[in-house]
């Protein structure tokens, strides 16, 4: 079998060095004439030497990005299989509303007479919100899960200062299992973090919640469903014993989408709660780019809610309160402007075009197909929890497999070469070597089948005692396999031409 080609490319796949290594700074794709009769306004910070930017021609830079893109895996391609990211495919019908003259064009400065229709559509969406969840109150401004999750501990905060408890009430309880970003945040905010151990049934019990209880607490952070993929049965009865302790109940948002149209987190007990968007109604996911991650806040902690947020006249008319000390115990703001409002506008649209019992469905279905690859993965792997159904994402481990020489990123590694992206490893963190899938509910039987021949597949390759084919994969990817811990420990964040070390030292 061909492995290697004179080119680097395989079959259609346009092999692409780095744009420093193809281009270079005596080539540009457009020349311009040193401008004639300039004054020099740098102050003597003129560049002594050339910039070394990669220059390209058009074609060579137009070809550089396209055959980047074509090395992304994405939604649009197939099945992502990611646990507790929520990768669900998103609704074109949404893209083409947020696309919309008038929406798409809006400038953060214009003023408010001119956005009426703007801020209608977000006291929409901060109204099916705030149903949705059951709570009063929402900030939208916030941009990204971990951001909400910033607003609603800062409201949790002001609340404790207004109630002079501020200094007093400075620990927060967090799960083991919980996401990276609740004890980080909660550190953030000037709080210390106080773990919950786990319990071997993937659960938060309510007896170790009231054995850490005591007046320095400040609140617990606590997701639900949680990151074992399970419902929490005791959640009602732990906010009970969190509000009776002075405290308050955070929920982190990230599951919604396994309840939402099922069940209200406000009536759980919940006191604040980061929605996002993109996990429940379905707004594109990462990159980087524009986020939302609105924080729905309780009627304790309502008052609190940052600025900006809408008021609406009596005339219909809607006006933006922009500062603090013009809210009374507002704790401040999130950001400089209103939020996203591409984000805001395919929300909606997703939430509209669904209406109530269309989002029961979506938790319905997201449960539904979960707990389908459940059945079909659980014979051939071991599953930690799997004495019980799961809520949307089902969690395995590779309990089964490593006595055979055969260890989670090995698997994830295999999977490259079937041209899936990996599921999540190794997280939640109270399991070991845990392999977490999500399927959302976006996707058809068909597509869940695939998926799952193609897991039993590789375990029956594990059972028959190929042991090197998992430790050589992947074999079919541009890279092969990457020394993962040394490149996130050791990055290489600027390129450098063959032999410029050399010369900055001998410069030196």
């Amino acid at each position: 079998m061909i492995t290697e080609t004179t080119s680097g490319n395989r079959g259609l796949q346009q092999a692409e060095p780095l744009i420093f290594e193809t281009g270079h700074a005596t080539g540009t794709g457009v020349d311009l004439p040193a401008p004639k009769g300039a004054k020099d306004r740098l102050g003597g910070l003129k560049r002594k030497a050339a910039l070394d930017l990669p220059g390209l021609s058009e074609p060579e830079t137009m070809r550089h990005f396209v055959r980047l893109s074509q090395k992304n895996y994405a939604i649009d391609l197939g099945l992502f299989p990611l646990g507790s990211c929520t990768m669900k495919h998103n609704p074109r019908l949404n893209e083409r509303v947020a696309r919309l003259e008038g929406f798409a064009d809006l400038h953060p400065l214009q003023p408010t007479s001119t956005i009426q229709g703007a801020l209608e559509l977000m006291d929409d969406l901060a109204h099916w919100l705030c149903t949705l969840t059951g709570m009063p109150a929402v900030a939208l401004s916030p941009k990204a899960g971990a951001h909400g999750e910033f607003a609603g501990m800062l409201a949790i905060k002001a609340a404790l200062e207004a109630r002079g408890e501020g200094e007093k009430r400075k620990r927060v309880l967090v799960p083991s299992s919980a996401h990276g970003t609740n004890p980080a945040t909660a550190a953030a905010a000037g709080f210390t973090v106080d773990e919950i151990p786990g319990r071997a049934d993937g659960r938060v019990h309510l007896d170790d919640v009231k054995a850490k209880l005591g007046s320095d607490v400040a609140a617990i952070m606590i997701t639900n469903p949680n990151t074992c993929g399970l419902f929490e049965p005791e959640i009602r009865n732990i906010a009970d014993a969190i509000h009776a302790a002075g405290a308050y109940l955070y929920c982190d948002g990230a599951n919604f989408n396994a309840i939402v149209g099922k069940v209200r987190p406000g009536d759980l007990g919940v006191d604040a709660m980061h929605i996002n968007l993109h996990k429940t109604f379905s707004t594109p996911h990462g990159g980087g780019g524009p986020g939302a991650g609105p924080t729905v806040l309780s009627e304790a902690l309502a008052p609190f809610a940052p600025v900006p947020h809408i008021v609406k006249r009596a005339d219909g008319s809607r006006v933006l309160v922009e500062h603090a000390e013009d809210d009374g115990e507002a704790f401040g703001r999130m950001c400089a402007f209103h939020g996203q409002m591409g984000m805001f506008t395919r929300a909606l649209a997703y939430m509209m075009s669904h209406g109530s019992d269309g989002l029961r469905q979506v938790a319905e279905d997201a449960v539904l197909n979960a707990n389908y690859l459940r059945a079909r993965l659980k014979p051939h792997f071991s599953a930690p929890f799997g004495d019980r159904p799961c809520m949307h994402e089902v969690l395995l481990d590779d309990e089964s497999i490593r006595p055979k020489g055969v260890e989670t990123i090995d698997l994830a590694k295999a999977l490259l070469d079937e041209g899936y992206h990996p599921f999540t490893t190794y997280f939640p963190l109270v399991v070991h070597g845990a392999m977490l899938i999500e399927p959302t509910e976006t996707e058809p039987k068909r597509e869940l089948d695939r998926f799952a021949d193609v897991m039993i597949a590789l375990a029956e390759r594990v059972n028959a005692g190929d042991v090197q084919f998992f430790k050589q994969s992947p074999q079919l990817t541009p890279m092969r396999r990457l020394d993962d811990t040394r490149a996130a420990r050791q990055p290489k964040l600027r390129w450098r031409r063959a032999g410029d070390d050399a010369a900055r030292k001998a410069a030196e």
